[in-house]
C-alpha cells in the first residue's frame, strides 16, 4: 500500500477523548492541541493509526486515538487497542526483579552463576572465521553479576545491533530470536562484563532468575505481584482469542516512506515468556503502570515496591559508560538509535536516563524505553508526568514516529505548563 492510497483509506478517524487531572489545578483545560497534533499525523500518511497518554501522580490528563488499528478492515483506533509492546516489557521485569532485591533474596553484585550455573562458563564470541565460518571464544575474565543484567552491562546483544551475533545466526550457530522459544538465549557475550553498555538478551536472563528465584513462570509472578494488583488486566503474553479484534495490525515503512500493512492474524499461543519481549498491552493499562512508578511504587492503595526503591532504580548504574545509542546490522527491522543525542546517557536498573533536559519536554533524569513495533514511554519524576506513545510499524525508530514522540511530548509540557499558571 502507497503512503498516496493511504490516505483516502485513512480519512476517517478514531475519535479522542481528554481527561484532566486534579493536579493540573483545573477541570476544563483544553488538550485540543495534542488531538491536533495526533490527527494530523494520521491524516498525512505517516502513520495509519495511534494511541497516545500522559499522566501525572494524581491521574490521566491526556488519552487520544486516531487513524485506523485494521486499515483493511476499516476499523477506528481506540484506546482499548492491544500494542505488541514488545521492549517496554523489560520495565515490568525489573520491577519484578527489583521486588526481590527489595525482600534481600537477590543481591545485584551476586554473579549471576549463584543461581544459573549455565553463566560461569560464559565465552566471548570474537568473531567468525572468514573461510571457515567457525566461531573463535575467548573467556569471560570476569563474572556476570545481577547489576550488569539490569542495566545492559553483560556482554549481551542482539542480532540485529550486532553484526557478530548476526552473522552466528546466519550460520545457525546460535538460534535466532525471531526462531521462537528460548535458544536465543544460548547466544554468547559479545563483550565482556561491565566493559561497555550494549543493549541486548540481559532483562531475558533477569526473568529467567525472577523465575528461578521465585519457583514459578514469569506470567504467573507478572500476574500475581504486578499486573493484577495494578489492574493492568490487558497485559499479558498471550492474547485470548476473544480479544484478537482489539489486536492491531503491524505496518512495514518502505523506501518511499509509504506503509504495507500485514494482515491480521491470531497470534500463536507462546509457552516460553520473555522477560525482553513478548507482552501485549494496551495504553490505558500502561500507564497505570508508568503511574505507580511516578507515586513511588504505590497506586490506588496498592504498593509494588517502595518508593526507595523506585528511587534506586532511577539513578545511574553504569557510572561513566554511554547508553542510548545502537547502529542496525538489520535495517528490516532497526534504524540506527540514539534518543537523546545531545546528552550523554545514562542506564539505571532497567531504564535509560537522560542526563540533560529535552528541549520543551522532560526534564533531566527522566526514565525511558521503547519497544520494537515503535511504541514509546517516559517518566518524568520531577515535573511529576510520564507518557506513552503506541503505534505499530517497522523497522524500530521510525522517523515518522519519532518526530510525533517529540511533538506529543512536547504539547504535553505545554498543557502542562499552561494549566498550572
Amino acid at each position: 500500500m502507497s503512503l498516496t492510497s493511504s490516505r483516502a483509506i485513512l480519512s476517517t478517524l478514531g475519535t479522542a477523548a481528554a481527561i484532566l487531572s486534579a493536579a493540573c489545578g483545573s477541570e476544563s483545560a483544553d488538550t485540543s492541541d495534542i488531538d491536533s497534533i495526533l490527527e494530523a499525523a494520521v491524516e498525512r500518511g505517516e502513520v495509519p493509526g495511534v494511541v497516545a497518554m500522559a499522566t501525572t501522580s494524581d491521574g490521566v490528563i491526556y488519552q487520544g486515538a486516531f487513524g485506523k488499528r485494521n486499515v483493511a478492515a476499516d476499523e477506528d483506533m481506540t484506546l482499548n487497542t492491544i500494542f505488541r509492546i514488545a521492549s517496554m516489557t523489560k520495565a515490568i521485569t525489573s520491577v519484578a526483579a527489583m521486588q526481590l532485591v527489595e525482600e534481600g533474596g537477590l543481591d545485584l553484585e551476586a554473579p549471576v552463576a549463584e543461581h544459573i550455573p549455565g553463566f560461569a562458563d560464559l565465552r566471548i564470541l570474537e568473531g567468525l572465521d572468514e573461510a571457515t565460518g567457525q566461531p573463535n571464544y575467548r573467556p569471560a575474565a570476569t563474572a556476570v553479576t545481577v547489576r550488569h543484567l539490569f542495566t545492559h552491562t553483560a556482554g549481551f546483544g542482539y542480532e540485529f545491533w550486532n553484526d557478530r551475533l548476526r552473522r552466528a545466526t546466519e550460520s545457525g550457530l546460535v538460534p535466532s530470536l525471531f526462531a521462537g522459544g528460548d535458544g536465543f538465549l544460548n547466544a554468547p557475550l559479545v563483550f565482556g562484563p561491565g566493559e561497555r553498555w550494549h543493549y541486548g538478551i540481559n532483562t531475558d536472563w533477569l526473568g529467567r532468575l525472577v523465575e528461578e528465584l521465585r519457583g514459578s513462570a514469569l506470567d504467573e509472578v507478572f500476574a500475581e505481584r504486578i499486573l493484577l494488583p495494578l489492574e493492568m488486566q490487558d497485559t499479558r503474553f498471550n492474547v485470548p482469542a476473544s480479544d484478537v479484534e482489539r489486536l492491531v495490525t503491524i505496518h512495514a515503512r518502505q523506501a518511499d516512506g509509504g506503509l504495507v500493512e500485514s494482515p491480521r492474524e491470531p497470534p500463536a499461543a507462546v509457552s516460553f515468556v520473555s522477560g525482553g519481549g513478548g507482552l501485549y498491552s494496551t495504553a490505558s493499562d500502561y500507564v497505570r503502570f508508568l503511574r505507580a512508578l511516578l507515586r513511588g511504587g504505590e497506586l490506588d492503595g496498592v504498593r509494588i515496591l517502595e518508593a526507595g526503591s523506585i528511587e534506586m532504580m532511577g539513578r545511574n548504574h553504569i557510572g561513566e559508560l554511554e547508553a542510548g545509542a545502537m547502529r542496525t546490522v538489520m535495517p528490516g527491522v532497526s534504524n540506527d538509535f540514539d534518543f537523546f543525542p545531545a546528552s550523554v546517557d545514562r542506564f539505571g536498573l532497567g531504564f535509560l536516563i537522560n542526563t540533560e533536559p529535552v528541549p520543551g519536554g522532560r526534564a533531566s533524569g527522566s526514565l525511558a524505553w521503547a519497544g520494537l513495533y515503535n511504541t514509546y514511554f517516559w517518566v518524568d519524576p520531577a515535573e511529576d508526568v510520564a507518557g506513552v506513545l503506541l503505534t505499530q510499524i517497522l523497522p524500530f525508530n521510525d522517523g515518522a514516529v519519532s518526530e510525533l514522540l517529540g511533538e506529543f511530548e512536547r504539547a504535553v509540557y505545554r498543557h502542562i505548563d499552561g494549566v498550572s499558571r
